[in-house]
């Protein structure tokens, strides 16, 4: 689709694409300086997953305070205008020559289907819970760790009754204390990880100042499971889920340092859901359609948009920041989300350049501060990607959309020798190309590849992103709203 087929363009400063902790920041920031910005956000309100904000009533979970204060922050400005429950689903450019294009963004959502031409594009799409195929993975009951996390944090819906939670992540603890609190019934807590090497743990050590917030975070959800008597394994993995209709029961293992399963330690575990909790992925669809430049970074979730010293990407007028630029955290996100604001300053001439690094100075250092610590935490809870890919067998959907297996990209390799990266295999097989658009598969497809070709991650390559990068309606596009900008909601 071209951006002719679209409706009128709308106009503004600054587009955000985005309305968490990087994208709050930098559009309170921007609204500061009067700047006119458009947020544009999936979600019914502003906050994202990790500030998301439960609809008003009485018994309702709240929002963290930092996650408050940040919002009130961020919306309390009349030039920052919201476009919630909106999709953006591509970027085009306009305009001859080319190198004077105008950057349009294809937005889809109770608007209708218009196109924005913001000066400048701020994306903070963050992240979401990395897939992990095994046998019996797409029975319901089987979620991730973060889909459970949702329905807790949004409604205090719990979506079964008696939870095993297996993966490699942290957030696993957190996420049954608070089933827990819930009044849920959690059987197990399974962790990959063997123990941490002394090394590791001395690196922590030396990060944890100034963040010691998140080190009690764990410690309570620690002392919640103890309390109520729920086992906290590590050297554990969950090999199978099982079930006629429905999960009925899942299968762990325990493993050795290198995450190899142990021979005869298998054992069966009754449970109506599952929490799979092996990290998360950034979202970089929208950027990679773009043109930005991606760099594979494993710790860090996999691909990540490349960002230069003010969250500049390698497209001159679109920045990024927050997970997208890599899983780091809200706190190093609202930091991220700050300095692209600043820059975005520059960018648009309101401040000058002493003064954006006066401005960028402190936020530079902070910024230091937590890579610190987010990097040790991404290296010391990395999933092992060899171990993960020999959880599925053949008879594994490892493309949900679509029903193809890995025992059929298996033989598409083996029978085509000359496949070595993810878009020959997508297109022999399809995988990556039903709805998500490969958000499910694809970096499952990515570390199949490498570990039967021998090959890296970064040699096999990602999905290449083409608009849509997310579903849209062919009414949307048909008949697209005659709403402006200026008919923008204010956030709930």
């Amino acid at each position: 689709m071209s951006a002719a087929d679209t409706p009128e363009p709308a106009d503004a400063d600054v587009a955000v694409v985005g309305a968490g902790p990087a994208g709050l920041a930098a559009a309170d920031l921007l609204g500061r300086h009067d700047v006119d910005v458009l947020v544009v956000d999936e979600q019914q309100r502003p906050g994202g997953q990790i500030y998301r904000q439960p609809p008003p009533g009485p018994g309702s979970p709240t929002a963290s305070t930092a996650g408050l204060r940040l919002i009130s922050a961020a919306t309390r400005h009349p030039t920052v205008r919201w476009w919630h429950r909106t999709t953006a689903w591509g970027t085009f450019r306009t305009g001859e020559p080319a190198g004077a294009a105008r950057l349009e963004l294809a937005t889809s959502g109770p608007q209708g289907s218009r196109l924005l031409r913001p000066r400048r594009l701020l994306l903070t799409a963050g992240a979401y819970d990395l897939p992990v195929p095994l046998p019996g993975w797409t029975l319901p009951g089987v979620m991730t760790a973060g889909g459970v996390q949702v329905l807790l944090k949004s409604q205090r819906i719990l979506p079964g009754r008696r939870f095993v939670l297996a993966g490699a992540h942290p957030l696993l603890l957190v996420v049954a204390a608070q089933l827990v609190e819930a009044g849920a019934d959690v059987a197990e807590v399974a962790l990959a990880q063997t123990r941490m090497p002394l090394p590791t743990a001395l690196r922590g050590l030396r990060a944890l100042p100034g963040h010691l917030g998140k080190a009690a975070e764990g410690a309570r959800a620690l002392a919640v499971l103890r309390r109520a008597r729920v086992p906290v394994r590590g050297g554990t993995v969950v090999r199978r889920a099982d079930g006629d209709t429905d999960l009925e029961s899942v299968t762990l293992a325990s493993v050795n340092e290198d995450w190899t399963v142990r021979k005869g330690t298998d054992r069966v575990l009754a449970c109506d859901t599952l929490a799979l909790g092996y990290g998360f992925v950034p979202s970089v669809e929208l950027a990679l359609q773009s043109g930005c430049e991606v760099r594979w970074d494993r710790p860090a979730g996999g691909w990540t948009t490349a960002v230069g010293p003010y969250q500049r990407t390698t497209v001159p007028d679109i920045s990024a920041a927050g997970e997208i630029t890599g899983v780091a955290g809200a706190e190093q996100a609202v930091t991220e989300g700050r300095l692209a604001a600043v820059g975005i300053l520059a960018d648009l001439g309101i401040v000058n350049d002493a003064d954006a690094r006066r401005l960028a100075r402190p936020l530079h250092r902070d910024l230091a501060r937590r890579r610190r610590f987010s990097s040790f935490i991404s290296t010391a809870f990395a999933p092992d990607d060899t171990a993960l890919a020999a959880l599925a067998d053949d008879t594994t959907v490892i493309c949900r959309c679509e029903e193809v297996t890995v025992g059929t990209v298996r033989e598409a390799l083996r029978e085509n020798p000359h496949l070595r990266s993810a878009n020959a295999v997508k297109l022999l097989t399809r995988t990556g190309m039903g709805l998500c658009q490969g958000r499910s598969c694809g970096l499952a497809v990515c570390r199949l590849i490498a570990t039967e070709t021998g090959q890296s991650p970064q040699d096999v390559g990602g999905f290449t992103a083409r608009a849509p990068v997310k579903p849209v309606t062919v009414q949307d596009l048909l008949t697209p709203s005659a709403t402006g900008p200026d008919e923008a909601t204010a956030p709930a």
